[in-house]
């Protein structure tokens, strides 16, 4: 197991715990499953737990109709059309058990694209909490995962990734995703295991 330290310093009572897209609509059995999911929920599960409040859950929501959405959007829904709102059972949407019951005081956040970013309503919540680093979790690594860390990084966020707190549906990707921000992003993204994130933050 690694035992990286935190490379930037200790994290604070304003650092938030961001979790991307732990819903049912990827669980096993649904129809994009992240067969990982499973294996990292209890250390998910473990950090939210230690500050709820300090818990930002992220939700992809997909819209009513692939035709409402831009661009090569329609071109995806329209090979998805199982998934927008017309179609999937609303349960899909929501956070896997031993997560939902923590909301609130964790919170909620929506939007359509893979970075959670999009819509603005997750720029909003992290300036009125004055977060001062973001600690990362989720689905997909390679994915949403991506697209949000990399929206964080732009707008000058601290970013900690948990690495054995992500999974995806490809190892392959999982794998070369993480390498890249090791090598590439080493003032902007911290990658550490869950044992040292609980470990340092306890204030």
């Amino acid at each position: 197991m690694s035992r990286d330290l935190l490379q930037f310093g200790p994290l604070t009572a304003r650092s938030v715990h961001l979790c991307i897209d732990m819903q049912m609509l990827f669980a096993p059995g649904a129809v994009w499953a992240a067969p990982w999911m499973e294996r990292v929920l209890p250390r998910v599960a473990t950090i939210a737990q230690r500050f709820p409040e300090r818990t930002v859950f992220t939700r992809f929501v997909p819209p009513l109709r692939g035709a409402d959405m831009p661009g090569t959007w329609r071109r995806f829904y329209d090979r998805w059309p199982c998934v927008t709102g017309e179609r999937l059972d609303p349960m899909y949407l929501e956070l896997l058990p031993g997560l939902r019951e923590l909301v609130p005081p964790a919170e909620v956040v929506d939007r359509a694209t893979y970075s959670a970013f999009g819509g603005g309503r997750l720029r909003a919540c992290l300036a009125g909490r004055g977060a001062d680093a973001l600690v990362v979790t989720g689905a997909e690594t390679d994915i949403c995962v991506l697209a949000t860390v990399l929206g964080a990084v732009d707008r000058g966020h601290r970013v900690i990734l948990v690495t054995d707190a992500l999974c995806s549906s490809s190892d392959t990707g999982h794998d070369a995703i993480l390498a890249m921000y090791r090598r590439r992003f080493g003032q902007q993204i911290e990658t550490v295991d869950c044992e040292t994130i609980l470990s340092a933050w306890n204030r």
